[in-house]
């Protein structure tokens, strides 16, 4: 494994492991016994930066992150995320994908705080982080002064925010790494989807702001698995989107055929996005201990080529060579899965956010 800081003292692996995967529900059903195996394992693979929220299943992730890795502790960054309302009345009053309701006011936050303290079983959170931030939010001097407070309290290392499309996105990136000190910034980026990463990524240079990408494979798409005959199981988030998502995917997929000679696609994908110096670490969809061995291997496989980066610059502006489906909707303005159409709960609920709705 590779090694970055991704904050001043701390230092973070470029694989990690977001556990919204195995613990929400959104990808097939997994044991706590599972999930906290999996963990497990990828901390014996060196992986070492953990990233969570107490909104993922009102609070479990949380608790099965504290759970697997209670006896590492001090061997291990972990991060997790505040800002929504996850009260049993709020969970209730929520339908299909629809985002739960957002409380960053003070109370609700130092309770968050506490709550994430208790669930994780850990005495300082290395990396908090406002879920999905509004502009409001970030623009609130007490939120930002309660922030400072809790840091010199030692109950959080930093703090930072994670981006969701649609819900906080390119426009509270770059307002947060302007106007704040935020020490890292969470976003939705891989070599499918480019903007508006490629956005924040130059704000990020400007503000010397580090990044954690996740959902670094186009939701697998790029892992290299999938087929246009693919048929994805109940349970599954990728069963709700557009046909067209997943055949014109494949499609792009055929052209990238040069970056895997010594290399698997999955592995190249994460070193595409690993060429940025501002990108600290990954967080891709983990769901077997199979894909932590080949993700982890991405370390010991070769960086990429300028030729190659370039290539993949090329075929990105002509969008891969792939004329676009004829789906009723294929996709939203930021790159998020549209409706299906049919599908009454998706219909209602298309601009629910990526990371709550569909990726951590």
């Amino acid at each position: 494994m590779r090694y970055r800081h991704i904050a001043p003292g701390l230092e973070v692996s470029e694989v990690g492991f977001g556990n919204w995967t195995v613990t929400t529900g959104w990808w097939g059903d997994y044991s706590r016994e599972e999930a906290v195996r999996l963990h497990r394992e990828a901390f014996d693979h060196g992986i070492t930066f953990f990233d969570t929220a107490d909104a993922y299943a009102e609070g479990y992730g949380e608790e099965v992150l504290g759970e697997a890795l209670a006896g590492v502790r001090d061997d291990v960054v972990i991060g997790t995320k505040f800002g929504y309302d996850i009260s049993d009345e709020a969970t209730v009053a929520r339908r299909g994908q629809q985002e739960r309701s957002k409380d960053f006011g003070l109370g609700n936050v130092k309770e968050a705080l506490e709550g994430s303290l208790r669930r994780l079983g850990v005495d300082c959170i290395d990396l908090w982080q406002l879920h999905n931030p509004r502009m409001a939010h970030l623009d609130d001097d007490d939120l930002f002064e309660y922030l400072e407070e809790a840091r010199e309290a030692g109950k959080i290392r930093h703090y930072g925010v994670a981006l969701g499309p649609k819900i906080g996105w390119l426009d509270e990136g770059v307002h947060a790494m302007r106007t704040r000190e935020v020490a890292a910034v969470q976003m939705i980026y891989n070599l499918l989807e480019q903007d508006p990463g490629r956005d924040l990524l130059a704000v990020a240079r400007e503000t010397d702001t580090m990044m954690a990408v996740r959902v670094p494979h186009s939701s697998g798409m790029l892992e290299g698995n999938l087929t246009e005959d693919t048929v994805f199981p109940q349970g599954d988030h990728r069963r709700h989107r557009p046909r067209s998502w997943l055949v014109e995917g494949v499609r792009k997929i055929a052209t990238l055929d040069f970056l895997t000679e010594e290399r698997t696609l999955g592995q190249a994908a994460l070193r595409w996005i690993l060429a940025d110096p501002n990108v600290a670490t990954t967080l891709p969809n983990i769901y077997s201990i199979d894909q932590i061995e080949e993700f982890a291997g991405a370390a010991d496989v070769p960086d990429l080529a300028q030729w190659e980066l370039a290539r993949i610059q090329a075929l990105y502006a002509e969008n891969f060579g792939v004329e676009p489906g004829g789906e009723a909707v294929a996709a939203n303005e930021h790159g998020a899965p549209g409706a299906v159409e049919g599908d009454r709960t998706n219909r209602e609920h298309a601009d629910a956010p990526l990371s709550q709705a569909l990726e951590g």
